[in-house]
């Protein structure tokens, strides 16, 4: 049937190269930065681990229902495992943007990012001006004293 033993060999380490490759391919599942997304199993998990924590964030809402929220722009894995510490699932995560309704406003060598739903508003993107961006993570941060009642002037306000 093969005349050459060379022959032989490149279609036995081609094949047991397709097979492992197949075997050992996770799912991929999208996440967009900054928004949480759910993940049902179909079995219980005891055990959820992610590769890089600061890329994804996984939080077991129940035995069977996961919530993943992107924290940073990458790719990472998530591996779940039963109380047999046998694999339920395996992901791998990619955290992206979402570009739906963003505007990027680029001048020379500086960049600012607006989401436009439906006016634009500054956003914190990563690689924005320096001052635009820390403007906005200030003006975000004195949101969220104020939210929580943790700001001086929400404080004499109230008085």
């Amino acid at each position: 049937m093969f005349k050459s033993p060379i022959k032989l060999a490149v279609l036995v380490s081609t094949s047991a190269l397709a097979l492992a490759a197949s075997e050992a391919k996770a799912e991929d599942m999208v996440v967009q930065y900054d928004q949480a997304q759910l993940l049902r199993l179909e079995q219980p998990a005891a055990n959820v681990i992610v590769g890089n924590p600061s890329i994804a964030d996984v939080t077991l809402k129940s035995t069977k229902l996961l919530v993943i929220t992107g924290k940073t722009f990458g790719v990472t894995n998530l591996m779940i495992l039963n109380d047999e510490d046998k694999v339920v699932k395996e992901v791998r995560l990619l955290v992206r943007s979402d570009e739906s309704k963003v505007v990027t406003l680029t001048r020379g060598d500086t960049r600012n990012t607006y989401a436009c739903v439906p006016q634009c508003e500054p956003v914190l993107k990563v690689g924005d001006e320096q001052k635009f961006y820390s403007d906005i993570a200030t003006a975000a941060q004195q949101k969220m004293k104020f939210s929580e009642g943790n700001d001086s002037q929400s404080q004499q306000v109230g008085n």
